[in-house]
């Protein structure tokens, strides 16, 4: 794997499409140049090359949560939502991180 692919995993991420929650308990990946938001049950919600997915961290957003266009939609993902331990809430910023080191955009 080369120096610009990133690789990321979050479970128990809160997914959101406005005005509605997707998922409580979903997972974030990213593999291989993709990214790939799941379902608890592994079903994918929404898949793309991370090189066109934006993501950021808007005014309103938690320290937990980012934004994040994937083929045109935005989804808010509130990461470590099954513990509220600090450790959980750097997950949004290793997200971005990974995201950004893959190619991707900022929003």
């Amino acid at each position: 794997m080369g120096i610009s692919e990133a690789e990321f995993s979050a479970t128990g991420v809160r997914i959101e499409r406005w005005p509605r929650s997707l998922t409580r308990a979903g997972q974030v990946l990213i593999k291989d140049g993709r990214l790939a938001l799941l379902t608890s049950y592994g079903r994918v919600i929404e898949s793309a090359p991370v090189r066109a997915v934006r993501a950021g961290k808007p005014w309103f957003a938690g320290d937990d949560s980012t934004v994040a266009t994937v083929n045109g939609r935005r989804y808010r993902l509130t990461m470590g939502q099954r513990s509220h331990a600090p450790k959980d809430r750097a997950l949004a910023g290793r997200f971005l991180e990974a995201v950004r080191g893959a190619g991707g955009g900022r929003s």
